[in-house]
């Protein structure tokens, strides 16, 4: 086992946005070959590589980058995990540093999603006839999506909203709040798929897509890559000054998965995991809610963002509406979250995502964030759910002057 810290020593972000004349491999590229000169190291340097992407998950693309960016021979893991899969091949890179077996890694995170549908039911052959029969693991007669809850993503956060607004007293307004928050947030960030500010008014009227979340309290398919190099603490020793200088310390990695529970059965639970996934990495970085100069947190939909305030324990129980209404999400509040615009605004490429979340809090740790940057940021969450379901949470903290 490896002793010391793990430090992130170059982060990268590709803009986020539809790019038709570019394919997966080539924003993979951009993306780790930025990391790797910001981190001032080459590939042949990297001790292993982690490649997250969901939907050409199965073409080896870590293989693939190497080809453009230098074979090695080192060790390349694929990975998947939802929406938490950039995070997961973050934790990858991490976890071969902590076992001794690498001193240098890179994690990338990608995803080609132009303008895919979500759903896609009507790209699927209809049968002629409908056959009343017990099938598949569950024996079900008929499909239960729908009639025992959902599994699709902007009725499975509606839901959770509403269960939520209902227990505690929150309304439609609320939620409509953060996605103005996002959007404004998203005016000041270069790399942002979306960067257009929504009154509240405008966000209230417009098409709803799964109550209560409207289309700008959704997150859009995008384009994007992302990546980070991260080091052992020992390594880190031996590299120039100014690369010291600028390292941001992992304090927290922790991955969970859905444990029992009796709703779990009929809806998707998404808060458990990620309550027991905040309290972990509080836990192991030494740190509470209330050290915190920034949050980049998983706002798929509006009424995400505001169930993760409470499971994140940025406020308290049942108080995530009070919290918003406080202002202390906002960039001058007291604990500002999705600085970046989120996933609402910058958008939500599913490979890239958690890595993007954990170099816009790098860029702030390291004072490099120019207009949105918060002022002496020394401590940071990042948090990434996906369906299923994984939840990452990393904390970073900027190093000691």
């Amino acid at each position: 086992m490896s002793s010391g810290d793990i430090w992130i020593i170059g982060a990268s972000m590709t803009p986020f946005g539809r790019f038709p004349d570019r394919d997966l491999i080539d924003l993979a590229a951009d993306a780790a070959l930025d990391a790797l000169n910001d981190a001032a190291i080459a590939i042949g340097d990297v001790n292993i590589l982690a490649m997250g992407n969901v939907y050409e998950a199965n073409s080896h693309n870590g293989q693939r980058l190497q080809k453009q960016i230098g074979q090695t021979g080192i060790p390349v893991y694929n990975v998947v995990n939802a929406c938490a899969t950039g995070a997961t091949a973050a934790r990858v890179a991490i976890m071969s540093i902590k076992a001794g077996e690498s001193d240098i890694g890179l994690a990338v995170g990608v995803e080609k999603m132009g303008k895919m549908g979500l759903i896609g039911g009507a790209a699927k052959k209809r049968d002629a006839r409908k056959v009343y029969r017990p099938s598949g693991r569950y024996g079900s007669v008929l499909k239960t999506e729908g009639v025992l809850g959902t599994g699709i993503m902007p009725g499975v956060f509606a839901q959770a909203g509403t269960e939520y607004a209902l227990a505690n007293g929150v309304t439609a307004e609320h939620f409509a709040k953060v996605a103005v928050k996002n959007h404004e947030h998203s005016v000041l960030n270069p790399l942002a798929h979306y960067r257009k500010k929504f009154s509240l008014e405008e966000v209230l009227a417009s098409d709803v897509i799964a109550y209560p979340n409207t289309l700008p309290m959704c997150c859009p398919n995008t384009d994007g890559a992302a990546a980070i190099v991260v080091v052992s603490d020992a390594r880190l020793a031996r590299m120039d000054p100014d690369v010291r200088r600028r390292a941001v310390k992992i304090s927290a990695s922790v991955l969970t998965s859905d444990p029992w529970v009796e709703g779990g059965q009929v809806q998707p639970d998404v808060s458990t995991l990620t309550r027991q996934a905040a309290d972990a990495a509080y836990a192991e970085a030494g740190v509470g809610p209330a050290d915190l100069d920034l949050v980049e947190l998983h706002d798929c939909f509006a009424t995400a963002e505001l169930l993760h305030y409470d499971n994140l324990r940025l406020c308290e129980p049942g108080g995530a509406g009070d919290f918003l209404d406080s202002g202390a999400p906002w960039r001058d509040g007291t604990t500002p979250v999705n600085v970046s615009g989120g996933l609402l605004s910058k958008g939500h490429p599913l490979g890239a995502t958690g890595i993007a979340n954990i170099y816009e809090v790098a860029t702030h740790l390291r004072g490099e964030a120019g207009d949105r940057q918060i002022s002496g940021a020394r401590v940071g969450l990042t948090h990434v759910i996906g369906l299923a379901s994984a939840c990452a949470v990393h904390v970073l903290e900027a190093r000691a002057s």
